[in-house]
């Protein structure tokens, strides 16, 4: 994955925001809406894209478009700063393939200790029930 030419790729449309911010926000167009064509992109190699499809599957829309919204700050700016950041942060934790578990033999001590630590446990209840007659 290639930063510049990820970036480069991204489409941004800037719309009024609602919220705070009184007669500004009724003028000025701040909230910064990013939208990234998975399907389209030519950073990202035929194995990336289907990483990314399936583990933003909950994100993408119909299309396997990636939509982001952002309406933080007043500036059109620092929102358009904010929503790259957050979007390579997605990528790049979509991008990540965990470590595959290796099964471990469980050692025998372990086993030992904690059938001991059950027995120990149930002579401790017998001891706080009743006595039989």
């Amino acid at each position: 994955m290639e930063k510049g030419k990820i970036i480069s790729e991204l489409n941004f449309k800037a719309v009024r925001s609602s919220g705070s911010g009184g007669q500004n926000v009724n003028k000025v167009a701040s909230k910064v809406v990013l939208t990234f064509d998975v399907n389209k992109s030519e950073a990202l190699s035929n194995e990336e894209k289907q990483i990314l499809k399936s583990k933003l599957a909950s994100r993408l829309t119909v299309d396997f478009v990636l939509i982001l919204n952002c309406d933080e700050d007043r500036s059109q700016l620092k929102n358009k700063e904010i929503v790259i950041k957050r979007f390579l942060e997605i990528i790049k934790k979509g991008l990540i393939i965990p470590k595959i578990r290796k099964a471990t033999k469980i050692p025998k001590s372990v086993i030992r200790k904690r059938i001991k630590d059950k027995k120990n446990a149930s002579e401790i209840k017998k001891t706080r029930r009743k006595p039989e007659l």
